[in-house]
């Protein structure tokens, strides 16, 4: 493929196709496929859940994810090997994948973006922006991507065949390009698949954590002075922060024990600028504590009085899409008081 500028004269000047062959440059193959992966697959987005996931047989997968229906996506690049090793180890892959279940998937997710409390079904329903009647069973199919700067005719030819057999195999070219000027391009083209159509242990690698200076900087006007002052109430009530990969949790310390409260996130997260609770679900209230049903029920109904929050499954959630009066924002941080205190009253669940 051959990628031109249009000049102010209404010449073509070409860009020059970049070689990515250089160690860094495979990196930064990886963190596009990561951070932009709808471009992947033929008929859809996918979620990415994992990097650098460890297999039962000593391998890695670059990437991991699911697609909108909950089958999982194994993405690897591909890297000086023969197309032999290269369809030989996706295919290793696929059968490693094919044997986990929704709790290892889930455990990857956590993994992956340091978040222990996240709910897998709920976090591809709200990517995928599912309605209530769609329903997922994860893991019901695999998918193989392999991307590569060229997919070889030996390469082609039989993922066309493993995908006349069934097995749903896409083959993606991309091509990096520079201008003079320095500005870089990269193109991918699907060259295979527009055409008609459980292990003991799982591990991945995690992303960066963000820390509190780019969370605040990653927040709206709106969302500012809310999160702010959530943050200012965990300095001063000594409530432990666990800081994810986009957000945070505010956290009781009982007995070197965390029990989460609320989540925190930023408006480019899957959850958007949101506050969600924990009463019911993720690892909080009802799951780690002795608080009692008619007690859980009192802090569901404090934070629904308040006007902020709309159910989220089994959880409330306030997302903040307005500027917050300061009376909002002190019944929101009170909220958070009261389910410190009354966690800490009734203590762990023995």
């Amino acid at each position: 493929m051959r990628v031109f500028s249009i000049q102010p004269d209404g010449r073509f000047k070409e860009f020059v196709q970049t070689p990515f062959q250089v160690e860094h440059e495979e990196k930064i193959l990886e963190d596009w496929l990561e951070s932009s992966p709808d471009g992947i697959i033929e008929d859809g987005k996918v979620l990415i859940i994992g990097r650098q996931v460890s297999t039962s047989l000593g391998g890695f997968i670059d990437l991991l994810g699911l697609d909108r229906g909950g089958d999982l996506v194994v993405v690897e690049l591909k890297r000086d090997k023969t197309p032999r090793d290269t369809i030989a180890q996706l295919l290793e892959y696929a059968s490693f994948a094919e044997r986990l279940d929704s709790a290892q998937l889930e455990d990857i997710l956590r993994s992956y973006l340091n978040d222990e409390s996240l709910n897998l079904a709920e976090h591809h329903r709200e990517y995928f922006g599912l309605s209530p009647e769609e329903a997922v069973a994860f893991n019901k199919d695999q998918r193989i991507v392999i991307v590569g700067q060229r997919i070889t005719p030996e390469i082609r030819q039989t993922s066309a065949f493993l995908r006349s057999k069934g097995i749903r195999i896409t083959c993606v070219e991309f091509t990096f390009f520079q201008s003079e000027g320095g500005k870089r391009l990269l193109s991918q083209e699907i060259v295979v698949g527009r055409e008609s159509e459980r292990p003991s242990q799982v591990s991945s690698g995690s992303l960066p954590v963000v820390t509190e200076e780019e969370f605040l900087a990653s927040l709206d006007d709106n969302g500012r002075p809310v999160f702010s002052s959530i943050l200012e109430l965990a300095r001063n009530k000594s409530m432990p922060i666990h800081w994810g990969t986009k957000g945070f949790s505010l956290n009781v310390d009982i007995d070197g024990t965390r029990v989460a409260i609320c989540f925190v996130y930023p408006p480019d997260s899957v959850y958007k600028q949101t506050l969600r609770t924990t009463l019911r679900d993720r690892g909080g209230v009802e799951k780690k504590t002795a608080v009692p049903e008619e007690a859980i029920q009192a802090l569901r109904k404090q934070a629904e009085d308040t006007g902020l929050f709309v159910p989220a499954g089994r959880d409330l959630k306030c997302h903040i899409t307005w500027m917050l009066t300061d009376k909002e924002i002190e019944s929101l941080v009170y909220w958070c008081e009261t389910v410190e205190k009354t966690v800490k009253k009734y203590g762990l669940k023995h």
